[in-house]
This record gives C-alpha cells, structure tokens and sequence, in this order.
C-alpha cells in the first residue's frame, strides 16, 4: 500500500525547476499564498492563543508541509518561527526546496519521503496539506498517516477542491485549458473531494471539524478571498481528538 501516484510525480518533477518563477507554472500557487498564509496565521492564533503581530509569532511550533513542492509554504512557515519538516515525494523538488532554503539561510528539514514511511519520534502540531490530497493515490491510507503524524488535540488543515460541475468548469477548463494558468492535465476532475466526503473520512478516523471556508479568486484585483462558496476551492480545519 501507497500513496504514491507515479504519473503526478513525474508530472511535477518535469517542472520543479519553476517552483520559484512567479511568472512561470506555479504563479497560480504564488498568488494563492497570502490568502493560505493569514488562514494558517488566523488559525493558529486562535488555536494556540499565539500574538500574530510578534515577530515569530509560530515559534515552538512544530509543522509538517506535506507536498511541500519547492517549498513555497514551508519556507513562509520558517520565517514565521516554526520548525518546520517539508516532505515530497518526488526527489526533483527536495532538491529544488533544498537550495532555495539555503540561499535564504532556512532551516527546514526537507526530506524525499511519503506520510506513511515517515518515523519520527516527535509528532506535530499542525500538519498542512495544501492542494495535495487530489493528487495522492489511496486517500484513507495517506489521511490516517497523517492522524499517527500529528500530536493529540493538534491540527490538521487541508486545503483542496470541490468536485462539482463549476470546479472542472474554472479548475480545468479555465485555468488549464483556456487562461493557461497550469499545463493541461495538473488536475483530474475524478479525484476531486467533496467536503462531506472528506469531512467523513476525517470523522471516521476521530478528527473533529474545527473549521470549513471556501476560497475563491477574484480576477479583476487578482487577488484570492475567504467565501461561503465552497463549489471550487475549499480549506478544512481538523483537531485530533
């Protein structure tokens, strides 16, 4: 058993090199991170009762950027205070984050691996996994992974999209196929969760939801927002019970 889908891996390897482009394959994720950073900040600051208007204000914070890609969450995360682990599956991207982290004097320990194969003695106390679920291959394998990673009445947020008639419209017809945003095939529309599914599967492993927000892009100031509309974009906050 794995979590592992070779194809999204080498999918996203063949452009690792452009994690940092804000201009290249990955601009839609660069514009998505301010919105995805004050979630993780609101968050937490209600959650650990931390001052977001400190400097560090995520110090003694242990988080685990799951997907972590070249790094463009984990290494806001770092420079927020927290120690942060970024994990991958694809090696092209470790490397990528590796170097880009060590140009800008991060400690974040990146590693090649996957939720299930990861044997750390210290858990976390948020895990964030960000536009990862829709790529994995076993799903309920990849979630309870992820509940035997994180500390007891620690968090979980993750963040992906809705499988609904308007999401394979503006996900994969507009952003791929017609705006060019991704490369044509970043997403498959089959493995889109809805909220209720996924909300069921977190429950049944003994998650409590804490949170459920929509996130939805607005063109005209190019800007992402926190909505009631959950048909594309949606992010769920969860407590380990």
């Amino acid at each position: 058993m794995s979590t592992i889908n070779k194809d999204e891996i080498n999918k996203f390897s063949k452009i690792a090199n452009e994690w940092w482009d804000i201009n290249g394959k990955f601009k839609p994720l660069h514009a998505f991170n301010p919105i995805r950073i004050e979630y993780i900040l609101n968050v937490a600051s209600n959650y650990f009762k931390i001052d977001k208007k400190k400097k560090f204000p995520l110090k003694n914070l242990k988080i685990l950027d799951i997907g972590c890609g070249g790094g463009l969450i984990s290494e806001p995360m770092s420079r927020l205070g927290a120690d942060v682990t970024g994990i991958d599956a694809s090696d092209k991207n470790i490397q990528v984050a590796k170097l880009h982290a060590k140009k800008n004097n991060l400690n974040i320990n990146y590693l090649n691996t996957v939720p299930e194969n990861l044997k750390l003695e210290n858990k976390f106390d948020i895990i964030l996994n960000l536009e990862v679920v829709e790529h994995v291959e076993d799903l309920d394998l990849y979630l309870s992974s992820c509940f035997t990673l994180l500390k007891k009445k620690r968090i979980m947020l993750t963040a992906t999209i809705n499988r609904t008639l308007t999401s394979y419209v503006k996900a994969i017809v507009g952003a791929e196929y017609i705006l060019r945003w991704l490369p044509i095939g970043t997403h498959d529309w089959n493995k889109f969760i809805k909220p209720e599914e996924l909300e069921k599967k977190l429950t049944d492993l003994n998650f409590s939801i804490t949170n459920l927000t929509g996130l939805s892009y607005n063109p005209i100031f190019q800007e992402w927002k926190k909505t009631k509309d959950m048909s594309v974009n949606y992010i769920i906050t969860a407590e380990k019970n």
